[in-house]
């Protein structure tokens, strides 16, 4: 039997993994000619990390994670810290840790597991079809491939979405813009093992070790959309936009490279509940795309890796069987993933000001009980 894959990012690159581990072949085909990862870097929870421990890259992702023993929330005018709670309790209740990882490191380890021999680039999708037998993806340089099934990874903006709903689906704007990146380390900004994040007026700055001795930094503005800013400015954007924060926040402005910054403006799709058609399923941001504000997005991508190769290697009455079945067992965890972001996303960036001002006044009274249990139900409801 034949996989193909539209698209080389990391669910993709986890299917191709997964389904070539239950006896598929498989192929990647992706747009771009140069694989160029979307951020800096991504939170790998715990959820995430069991799936890459399924698909044999435990030590891997252990070696690119960062060791993020703590967790904390800080005033965002002096640099108070509100609440600051070990990680371990979590650890301990969901069996694993937590790996904010640098997001070029962790699509190599993929690619590189996979196969990059048979990722292949600059292949634009342009149709499928599917005759009952097989399906057919033609591209835009005339090629095509053809395979038992396809499955459709090729993000926010998927074509295979259009082709499975037989529509496309707008995109909704989360009301905010990230600007992300990588530095080095520097205690006087926050300590080398917490997650650390100033909050106040709508506005976050966070910051998550990765490896290398590096932090993953953002900084989230409500901002309208398409404004439009020039990428070298970045700097003196965020000292507008964060100007009267606290000496932490300015340091980390100065010390970041402009260049090496990257600005995003934040969406989510509206969840739907149709995942396959024949002999064509969605995973990743096609199915489900959703706000990053409780770090699910690519931990909910290699999620429906395995379930998809799980429902391949154990149901024997089809691949439109089960696809399905995939379908079945994804729909209702996907979509409580991106209303559980969106929620999250309107609480932190000021949608209702009076509810985002209980949640700082909230901060100051948390022990980590309540966080960790939110973040271990999120957890603990995926497959693994």
């Amino acid at each position: 039997m034949k996989a193909i894959i539209i698209g080389a990012g990391m669910g993709g690159a986890s299917a191709g993994i997964a389904l070539r581990n239950v006896g598929y072949q498989t192929e990647i085909y992706e747009a771009v000619t140069d694989i160029k990862p979307v951020g800096a870097a991504i939170s790998i929870w715990p959820n995430g990390v069991k799936c890459l421990n399924f698909l044999g890259l435990g030590p891997q992702i252990k070696a690119l994670g960062g060791d993020m023993a703590t967790m904390a929330y800080a005033d965002y005018r002096t640099g108070r810290i509100l609440t600051r709670f070990p990680l371990r309790p979590l650890v301990e209740r969901v069996g694993e840790f937590p790996y904010p990882t640098a997001r070029a490191e962790l699509q190599a380890m993929l690619l590189d597991e996979f196969g990059r021999e048979r990722v292949f680039l600059n292949k634009r999708l342009t149709r499928i079809e599917d005759n009952g037998s097989q399906v057919t993806a033609w591209f835009a340089d005339g090629s095509a491939a053809i395979g038992d099934l396809l499955i459709g990874a090729d993000g926010t903006h998927s074509l295979a979405r259009d082709y499975v709903l037989g529509h496309r689906v707008a995109r909704r704007y989360a009301g905010y813009v990230n600007w992300n990146g990588l530095v080095a380390v520097d205690e006087d900004i926050a300590p080398a093992n917490q997650w650390t994040t100033f909050v106040g007026q709508g506005k976050r700055v966070s910051l998550m070790p990765v490896a290398g001795r590096r932090f993953y930094y953002f900084f989230d503005v409500p901002l309208p959309k398409g404004l439009e800013q020039e990428r070298g400015r970045a700097r003196e954007d965020l000292r507008e936009y964060f100007s009267g924060w606290c000496a932490p926040v300015q340091r980390l402005i100065t010390q970041l490279d402009p260049l090496g910054v990257n600005r995003v403006e934040i969406h989510d799709i509206e969840p739907f509940s149709t995942f396959t058609r024949g002999r064509v399923a969605l995973l990743g941001d096609a199915a489900h795309s959703t706000t990053p504000d409780i770090g699910q997005g690519g931990c909910a991508a290699m999620e429906d890796a395995v379930v998809l190769a799980l429902a391949l290697r154990t149901h024997s009455l089809g691949i439109e069987d089960a696809l399905l079945r995939y379908q079945e067992k994804r729909v209702e965890r996907v979509r409580s993933l991106v209303l559980k972001a969106r929620k999250r996303c309107d609480i932190t960036h000021g949608k209702d000001p009076q509810a985002t001002r209980r949640w700082y006044q909230d901060l100051e009274n948390e022990t980590g009980e309540n966080i960790l249990t939110g973040l271990a139900d999120t957890i603990l409801g995926g497959p693994l």
